[in-house]
């Protein structure tokens, strides 16, 4: 339930994303993206080792201290999280904001020394969301993650359209370069506003949390063994997801200067190419991984109680039932992605002049979302049990051989932005294969093989050609009034399409066995939703 409502905030704030994403590239084109994705790829490697890593952290120490009912030691390891971020995230904004010119080129350093104030920030508002998860209520953090977005949205396109009305006609470069400034404010200001909202939340409920803290009987932990507690749990944490995540900045770093100084292609271009990878294709690819996020997040805490009370046979029974439920949307959602990947990209990102590659891109990095969504719920679940150097390993590995693979194909291809897609897939790949590995020597998880991977795969597939067939079938007609290339053709065909390809995956899957009406009352909604598979006579 917690992981389901969740998981709805973060696909809500992904979606308000995508939506604001189409009129904030035609504001600051391909290019202006290039300087944002380029700074804001430092930005979050400055805010993982800062800041990000702090509420899987906090969850999985504040859990296991409620679990035993020491209330006021989770009080005062959560106040010692909050001057650890404020130390740390205080130097990681200083750093990013003198050292931009070390880290980024060109106009990409005015967008990066934006950013780092919010480091600073979005410290304790990870600790509140970890302080929250940790009494396994997934609420704030979900709002919190809305009006981020929302105010994200908002200020993006204001910011961005009126910082370029300021150098209008001074160059499209330096429209670009404005134009990412205002949405890396957008950015920002979604953080503050969402630390507003948790700090209220948090003073609402403090009279109760300080009740229940004074009637605690146990010993007091010193602060000195608190920050010692932090430090060791929290560096795990930091370098398991700090690499786990680089590839990114790292293929972007590689990307650029090869591109520039070895290739000698001019730097607007490149950064127009990587535009057209990060924020377009990237960031509709990345939307079905928000359920794998979400399902790790809300996980955690539970994990780590069942394992710390020597459950272990609950611990495999949970880690198994979130992979299959990961499983049973990250499959489908990448057949989708690939089966209707222009029709998706024009509906989002209208652009014609890069529609065609981005839509490519996005096809390609189809492949990863289902990779990419088991191995983030695998590196919880090697947390959760107490492997937290484990995934660190994996995940630098993985980055080894996928970026040997990059640097060879930029070289020696002319394969551009399509590399970066290649070099995704491998990543992830190789971290699925790596974790796996390690969970069964960790807990040795008993998986259905044929429910788990076989059912969904052949009814993803069926699924996502009836998509595409419905969706050529209905271009006929709806383009006859609409015209054969118009925008609203396209979204009135490819929303019958997914709905048909929904029904189509939802039918096979029950009809194959792949999940019953059991497994289906455990999900967030269950009985509603099998009320409406009865309806529709699919169950």
């Amino acid at each position: 339930m917690q992981a389901g409502i969740l998981a709805i905030a973060s696909l809500i704030s992904r979606i308000i994303g995508l939506l604001y994403g189409s009129p904030l590239t035609a504001i600051i084109g391909d290019e202006g993206n290039g300087y944002y994705s380029t700074a804001y790829n430092l930005y979050s490697i400055v805010l993982l080792i800062s800041s990000y890593s702090i509420p899987s952290a906090m969850s999985k120490i504040i859990s296991q201290k409620l679990a035993v009912k020491e209330y006021r030691n989770a009080q005062r390891i959560f106040r010692c999280a909050l001057i650890y971020v404020f130390v740390v995230g205080g130097l990681g904004s200083l750093l990013l904001f003198f050292g931009a010119g070390l880290f980024v080129d060109g106009y990409a350093v005015p967008v990066l020394r934006t950013f780092a104030p919010f480091i600073f920030i979005f410290g304790p508002l990870g600790v509140l969301r970890g302080y929250f998860q940790a009494h396994r209520t997934m609420v704030p953090t979900s709002v919190s993650q809305v009006l981020e977005q929302i105010c994200n949205a908002i200020v993006s396109l204001s910011a961005a359209y009126f910082l370029i009305q300021m150098v209008k006609g001074q160059g499209s470069s330096i429209e670009a370069r404005n134009g990412a400034i205002g949405s890396a404010l957008g950015t920002g200001s979604g953080i503050v506003i969402a630390l507003i909202f948790m700090v209220v939340t948090y003073l609402v409920n403090k009279g109760f949390i300080d009740r229940r803290a004074a009637a605690d009987k146990h010993d007091d932990l010193s602060y000195k063994d608190i920050f010692g507690l932090i430090f060791k749990i929290v560096t795990p944490f930091i370098l398991s997801t700090f690499i786990y995540n680089y590839s990114a900045t790292f293929n972007s770093t590689l990307f650029s200067k090869i591109l520039i100084y070895v290739k000698g292609i001019a730097s607007s271009d490149v950064m127009t190419s990587y535009g057209i990878y990060a924020r377009k294709a990237n960031v509709i690819a990345n939307l079905p991984i928000t359920m794998a996020s979400a399902t790790a997040a809300a996980m955690m805490p539970n994990v780590s109680t069942l394992f710390a009370t020597g459950d272990v046979e609950g611990t495999k029974k949970l880690c198994d039932k979130a992979l299959r439920v990961v499983l049973m949307i990250a499959i489908p959602s990448a057949a989708g992605l690939m089966f209707l990947a222009r029709p998706i990209m024009m509906l989002l990102f209208p652009q014609k002049s890069s529609l065609s590659e981005a839509a490519f891109l996005l096809a390609l990095l189809s492949i990863s979302v289902v990779f990419y969504s088991i191995s983030t719920v695998s590196n919880s679940i090697l947390q959760g049990v107490g492997k937290v150097v484990t995934p660190v390993i994996n995940a630098a590995i993985a980055l080894v051989i996928q970026s040997v693979f990059l640097v060879v194909m930029l070289i020696f291809t002319d394969m551009g932005n399509r590399a970066l897609c290649l070099a995704a897939i491998v990543y992830s790949l190789c971290m699925c294969i790596l974790n796996e590995l390690s969970i069964k020597k960790a807990i040795n998880i008993r998986q259905d093989f044929r429910k788990t991977y076989l059912i969904p795969g052949a009814c993803a597939v069926v699924m996502g050609m009836a998509g595409r067939l419905v969706y050529e079938l209905l271009h006929i007609p709806f383009g006859f009034v609409l015209g054969a290339d118009g925008y609203f053709t396209n979204l009135f065909a490819v929303g019958f399409a997914i709905i048909v390809a929904v029904i189509v995956y939802a039918f096979m899957l029950v009809r194959l066995h792949g999940i019953t009406e059991e497994e289906l009352y455990s999900f967030p909604k269950g009985t509603k939703l099998v009320s409406i598979l009865k309806k529709i006579r699919i169950l």
